[in-house]
């Protein structure tokens, strides 16, 4: 039975995000920035299924903890001094703390520890040294057949195998990058090697930038500073050139596979036939509006099949590799968001579309497995509400959708080899986090951990999630947390915090709203804190997301607008005192929202922003906005350095002078234009930091928001 009441949300208070709390402790930025673990739900570390077993396993104060879905017996399975054990048999140095390890039998696990792969057994509890790699070595990737390690030195791939060290590519021009992630970490990439099912390949991504203009870093560590280069193609530029390798484990060869002309599409969810024979690509256009998924031949890299196309008038965004069936030859599970929304489909390797899976006003956002017949597919989707993401199954022969996961709210899972369990991680409004163990109808079998409020103590400000109507009548998310000790015949300061850019949410049903304890700190300083998921956020469906494509900050802002719009209507808020604060993409709608309204903020802090997307690289920028060359217009609107005159009230920017993502180049650009125009601005630099202020400096930056706000606001 579901233990679900349907969310009400027409512009009228989410009642089950309200929290009240009595008590008088007071966060600290301390808290905010070293993760205080008395105030965090606690977690059930390394939580994994053991093998193809149907028994599960976490770590717990140095200790591998079994249990078995027919009893809530936890049993200590390893300890840390086992481990320690082995290494010393070895003439290893010990551990610490136990590893992060990976099952690949039922009772037996893999790890890494300096370099070394070993294979530990629960039960004998010997430990076997398997493998071991170059000390300099990066982006390891270990096969579970043979156990053979791919790895990187520099900008080469090679191979580890029974300790042998096999150089798979031998490029000494350094702008040609083998085995690592390419196209920017876009399209889903977050790997640049695929081992085939059964180790015999390993396929790679060999990145040629020789043809795209260094961009300079300055590092002004050493007394002399010096430059480093990157490698940095802005919309419109010549873009660097992939290719896929896939190199044979035992005659040591590689063959490239004949993905043609032009060079500078993109390659993407790559993707092993079971039988090794063959390899799946998506092959994008550069204007990212024309997909293909082919089939090459591994033996010669030659194209044995364009299985089909995609086509969309603004962009195509695959993401998801294929999913092959293993009882049904020749089948696999495919996301598309051609009907608006992304689904699954069926489809064999002919090409010939068997049926679509899923379909709706909703989205799949991730596919799960199947249980052991395959008769269903478990996948998370946003059907109930695009607020929450829930745990669902799908016959594939009626197509009937069912529910699995109980709760509303925010749902992960780790579905068991069987199909039989689910272990359901969630947490929502109500609820910090939840771990229970559910059988594939959605009965709840045992409660793994149950997080009471870890914010009990503290004296927290009350949070509701509701929604406003946009322009074009859509509704827009949006959360509002109240100051502490809230007094309604008050006048308070509006904090405005935005983010708002694609693949984007900051609304959702899980604890505190999706809030940070950042925002929560800052309603405990007496600030309305507020957030909007405007336009182009994630999980809506292509419609809503794709209406800001060639015309960046114009619909997002307009929706922004219409939450000061509702803010200004509460008698609590003080009109005049209203400010906004965001990084990145955010930072760059901050901006836009304070030029494209004068007088309406009256202090702005934007961290690491874009000013003008013609300095943006070419993935991202080219899929929603083209070039500048194809959509002037649209750069020009979105270009802030256009809108510099107009600026009202306080502005801080903030940068760090390293960053590869948006380049300082971007921020230098604005404040030039404000020092030619004679107008004041705050301007505050992290020497040496990326796009992010991390590590220790973060305090300092939190500190400097805050008192930003308090100063000036």
């Amino acid at each position: 039975m579901i233990r679900y009441k349907k969310l009400q949300l027409f512009a009228i208070l989410f009642s089950l995000s309200f929290f009240v709390f009595a008590q008088d402790k007071q966060l600290t930025l301390q808290d905010v920035v070293y993760m205080n673990p008395d105030i965090l739900p606690k977690r059930l570390s390394q939580l994994q299924w053991m093998g193809k077993s149907d028994n599960f396993a976490w770590v717990a104060d140095n200790k591998l903890v079994k249990c078995k879905p027919a009893d809530e017996l936890r049993d200590t399975i390893v300890s840390l001094d086992d481990i320690n054990a082995g290494l010393t048999d070895l003439g290893v140095d010990s551990i610490k703390r136990f590893p992060r390890i990976n099952f690949v039998e039922d009772y037996k696990f893999r790890f890494i520890f300096k370099q070394k792969l070993f294979l530990f057994d629960v039960i004998s509890k010997n430990l076997i040294l398997l493998n071991n790699y170059e000390k300099t070595g990066k982006n390891i990737d270990v096969c579970d057949e043979s156990y053979a390690i791919a790895y990187t030195i520099d900008n080469n791939l090679y191979v580890a195998l029974k300790s042998e060290q096999i150089q798979v590519t031998d490029d000494e021009n350094k702008g040609i990058v083998n085995g690592q992630t390419v196209h920017r970490v876009e399209f889903g990439i977050n790997t640049g090697t695929f081992w085939s099912p059964k180790g015999h390949y390993l396929a790679f991504y060999r990145k040629d930038e020789t043809m795209v203009t260094d961009y300079p870093l300055v590092d002004i560590e050493p007394r002399i500073a010096e430059v480093k280069n990157t490698k940095y193609p802005m919309a419109g530029m010549t873009s660097h050139e992939v290719t896929l390798g896939v190199f044979n484990m035992k005659t040591r060869e590689t063959i490239f596979l004949k993905t043609g002309e032009p060079k500078d599409h993109y390659l993407t969810c790559v993707t092993w036939d079971p039988s090794e024979k063959f390899i799946y690509v998506a092959l994008l256009n550069r204007d990212q509006n024309h997909l293909k998924l082919n089939k090459y031949d591994v033996a010669t890299g030659d194209l044995v099949l364009t299985l089909f196309e995609e086509k969309q008038k603004k962009y195509v965004e695959p993401r998801h590799p294929l999913y092959f069936l293993e009882s049904k030859l020749g089948q696999f599970i495919w996301f598309s968001e051609r009907d608006g929304y992304q689904h699954l489909y069926l489809y064999n390797t002919k090409g010939e579309l068997i049926k679509q899976l899923t379909e709706g006003d909703w989205v799949v956002t991730g596919l799960l497995g199947t249980d052991i017949k395959e008769r269903y597919v478990y996948f998370l989707a946003t059907k109930e509400s695009p607020l929450e993401q829930n745990i669902y199954s799908v016959e594939i022969k009626s197509g009937k959708v069912t529910r699995i996961s109980p709760d509303h709210g925010t749902h992960r899972a780790i579905v068991s080899n069987s199909g039989e369990y689910i272990i359901d991680i969630f947490s929502s409004t109500d609820v910090a986090r939840e771990y229970e163990l559910l059988n594939s109808k959605g009965k709840v079998l045992q409660v793994l951990l149950k997080n009471g409020n870890p914010l009990k103590d503290y004296n927290l400000g009350k949070m509701s999630i509701f929604t406003v109507k946009a322009d074009d009548g859509s509704d827009l998310y949006c959360r509002l947390i109240k100051p502490a000790d809230f007094d309604s015949s008050k006048k308070y300061p509006v904090f405005i915090y935005v983010y708002g850019g694609p693949h984007s949410q900051l609304i959702k049903d899980s604890w505190l709203g999706a809030a940070g304890i950042f925002l929560n700190y800052m309603a405990q300083q007496g600030y309305v804190v507020f957030t909007m998921d405007n336009h182009g956020t994630a999980n809506r469906g292509l419609e809503f997301e794709q209406a800001i494509f060639r015309n960046l900050g114009t619909l997002e802002v307009a929706d922004q607008m219409k939450g000061v719009e509702y803010l200004k209507s509460l008698d609590y808020v003080d009109p005049e005192r209203i400010g906004v604060d965001g990084w990145s993409y955010g930072g760059f709608l901050t901006i836009s929202m304070m030029l494209k309204n004068p007088g309406v903020f009256k202090v702005a802090c934007a961290g690491g922003p874009v000013i003008d997307w013609k300095y943006y690289e070419v993935m991202y920028g080219e899929r929603y906005m083209d070039t500048p060359e194809t959509n002037p217009e649209g750069y020009k609107n979105a270009s802030l350095l256009n809108y510099v005159d107009h600026l009202e009230g306080k502005l801080l920017i903030i940068n760090g002078t390293m960053d590869p993502t948006v380049v300082w180049q971007n921020s230098l650009s604005f404040v030039k234009k404000c020092v030619d125009e004679g107008i004041q601005v705050d301007y505050f630099v992290y020497p040496g930091h990326p796009h992010n202020v991390r590590g220790k400096d973060r305090m300092h930056l939190y500190e400097k928001i805050r008192s930003y706000f308090d100063e000036n606001l």
